[in-house]
């Protein structure tokens, strides 16, 4: 179920121009519902709005991702937003991105801007060692006057169209990854993998590098690159239980 949420409603010439919001996030939540207000909270500061995907009726353990993300990027288009930060529950951007962002967007070029993210190990520290200090993404862009497809691979695609040629830019700004904090979330995250993507055919590197700390570097996240609210861990699972799980 997609549901729209605008916290800042369109001005006069917006509406006179038929223009929607600015910016949108979008998300969608199944397992990790939990996260959502605290999700809101972080990015209220930085959007006009938001749209969800409510994926809770979803089918097996893992529901088609690349529907998902063109359901909400449509939707973005349907109520005319002109850009997304397109996100995930248990991610939190960097605080600084509310003043960032309205400079990012203030263009009409078609751009896409691009983010590190950050595998958190406790709530103020990531792991920068190897191929933990080289994830980015992008998840800041303009959406497309055209027709757009999305990224068709069932795991590990990526939110950007491929096809809509967009200039893209990199930035700074750190997006933190909670779910890894908990070594349970760990191992269950490798495991969950391992049986989704038995052949590596998403990720050539494997998934058996999540659990493997050897020559873990880590750094401290530093107050002016800070992100709010401040996460409290619940030790939870945040994704299936294969434990529960017989075919």
């Amino acid at each position: 179920m997609i549901e729209v949420s605008l916290q800042r409603p369109r001005s006069l010439l917006d509406r006179l121009r038929r223009r929607g919001p600015r910016i949108v996030a979008v998300f969608s939540f199944r397992y990790d519902a939990h996260l959502v207000p605290d999700l809101l909270a972080n990015v209220k500061p930085m959007v006009d709005g938001w749209i969800s995907f409510d994926d809770r009726a979803g089918a097996g353990l893992f529901s088609d991702e690349p529907a998902r993300r063109h359901a909400l990027l449509s939707a973005a288009r349907d109520i005319a937003a002109r850009w997304v930060l397109a996100i995930d529950p248990d991610e939190r951007l960097e605080a600084r991105a509310a003043s960032l962002l309205p400079r990012l967007t203030a263009g009409d070029d078609l751009a896409a801007y691009s983010v590190r993210i950050r595998e958190m190990f406790a709530p103020d520290r990531y792991r920068v060692d190897g191929v933990w200090g080289r994830k980015w993404q992008y998840r800041i862009f303009r959406l497309p006057d055209g027709a757009f497809g999305p990224d068709t691979r069932a795991l590990h695609g990526a939110w950007l169209p491929s096809d809509a040629g967009h200039k893209k830019r990199n930035t700074d700004l750190n997006l933190y990854h909670l779910k890894m904090i908990d070594p349970r979330r760990r191992a269950a995250r490798r495991d969950l993998y391992n049986r989704l993507d038995p052949q590596l055919a998403y990720q050539s590197i494997g998934y058996d590098y999540l659990t493997d700390e050897t020559g873990a570097v880590f750094e401290t996240v530093t107050p002016e690159r800070a992100y709010h609210p401040v996460h409290v861990d619940d030790g939870g699972l945040w994704m299936p239980d294969l434990r529960a799980v017989t075919t």
